[in-house]
């Protein structure tokens, strides 16, 4: 298992919506998370920002990342959120939400 965490903005006057969003994610959506061998998925918010928490249970991330992209049903739902977002300018090449390093853990 890997923990990932990541960060994105939230655009100015989204936080209503996204958290309405959000709670009725789509069940296609949420089944393909699963899917793809992500557990534990949380999103939190702060002060215009959002952060990611989520735990990798797969073999292959970027290979279940791909399968997740390609999803119809996941497209439909990242158009969505897609324009509440705001990517980070120091992301890496190829990220919407930023990855974070991890600098503790304590089980």
């Amino acid at each position: 298992m890997v923990r990932h965490g990541q960060v994105i903005r939230l655009r100015e006057g989204m936080l209503d919506e996204y958290r309405r969003q959000h709670a009725a994610v789509w069940p296609e959506v949420a089944a393909r998370i699963r899917d793809c061998n992500i557990r534990n998925y949380s999103i939190f918010h702060k002060d215009g920002l959002l952060f990611a928490y989520f735990e990798y249970h797969g073999n292959d991330f970027a290979a279940d990342g791909a399968r997740m992209a390609a999803d119809p049903k996941t497209q439909q739902w990242w158009a969505l959120m897609k324009p509440m977002q705001e990517p980070l300018p120091t992301r890496e090449e190829g990220e919407w939400w930023a990855e974070m390093e991890e600098v503790f853990y304590q089980e």
